[in-house]
């Protein structure tokens, strides 16, 4: 079994860490948050005092962070792991950044010789929780292949999407159109709604139509037509609105680079953006389904 640094231990990155240990990796974790370590530690991973002590004498390092600010710091910073990490070791960036900040860190990185892939993930918490995660990568096709033999403890399936970067692109395609299926299965449920249509009796006629979708198959927007989805217990956990919206933003800046067009993106970053400055960022991103209800008459 590896030897695991695993750096980033929030919503998705605690259950991830978890995962590896239940499959027989010796972990090392780092974070910020005290709690989150002594949860980790429960668990059964090794607690490091900081991220480059996680890293020491791994054979992969693992990083879920928050936005680029934080990749770039932790890889390349002041006291960045690419002052301790060996030759032998495979950084594995797990967070959703932008393409661009992806191809600077593996540049970075491999002036020391170091290898890296980007490998953002689809399948939200509980997908991480269950080890039922799909992991899209970017990056040299051997460290690919090379870093499955820990990605297939934490998920299901493994793409190679391209050169470095290409995970980060493919991410972010992936949730512009998550995001577009949610706003529209919002609408059409609560126009149903609106003249008097039971919700999940509509969501059972469009399953079984045309509209069917992600969306409707496993994580329905409105509230008692599913059990054990956010919708359904105050629109706690899942993937929050906050992150929806930084997702939407970096697609919109990949499509501004490229010149490509993403009007239905554009629309629906407005929507989740706006929704997250109303105060709901920290609800799961089926809360749109409130943002579309109708006004009174």
């Amino acid at each position: 079994m590896a030897k695991i640094g695993f750096i980033g231990l929030g919503n998705m990155g605690g259950p991830m860490a978890v995962n590896l240990v239940n499959a027989g990796h010796s972990v090392k974790v780092f974070d910020l948050s005290d709690a989150a370590l002594e949860q980790a530690q429960e668990a059964g991973c090794q607690v490091a005092e900081s991220a480059r002590q996680a890293a020491e004498q791994a054979d992969f390092v693992i990083t879920m962070l928050p936005a680029d600010k934080h990749v770039q710091a932790v890889y390349l910073g002041e006291d960045g792991l690419n002052k301790v990490l060996g030759k032998d070791t495979l950084a594995i960036d797990c967070s959703t950044i932008s393409a661009e900040t992806a191809r600077k860190v593996a540049a970075g990185l491999a002036e020391e010789g170091i290898r890296f892939i980007d490998a953002p993930v689809s399948g939200g918490v509980a997908g991480a929780r269950a080890g039922t995660l799909t992991f899209i990568c970017g990056g040299e096709a051997a460290a690919v292949e090379n870093a499955r033999a820990v990605l297939n403890d934490m998920g299901k399936n493994v793409f190679h999407a391209g050169e470095s970067g290409a995970g980060q692109v493919a991410k972010i395609c992936n949730n512009m159109l998550l995001s577009v299926l949610m706003a529209g299965t919002a609408e059409a449920l609560q126009l149903g709604i609106a003249h008097g249509l039971d919700a999940k009796t509509l969501s059972e006629i469009m399953l079984k139509s045309s509209g069917r979708n992600w969306t409707l198959e496993v994580y329905n927007p409105c509230p008692g037509v599913m059990a054990n989805v956010p919708s359904s217990k105050g629109y706690e956990g899942g993937f929050l609105v906050d992150l929806m919206s930084k997702d939407l933003g970096l697609a919109q800046q990949a499509a501004l680079a490229s010149g490509a067009m993403t009007p239905m993106g554009s629309l629906t970053h407005n929507l989740y953006r706006s929704w997250a400055q109303l105060g709901h960022g920290q609800e799961d991103f089926s809360s749109i389904f409130k943002y579309v209800q109708p006004k009174s008459k």
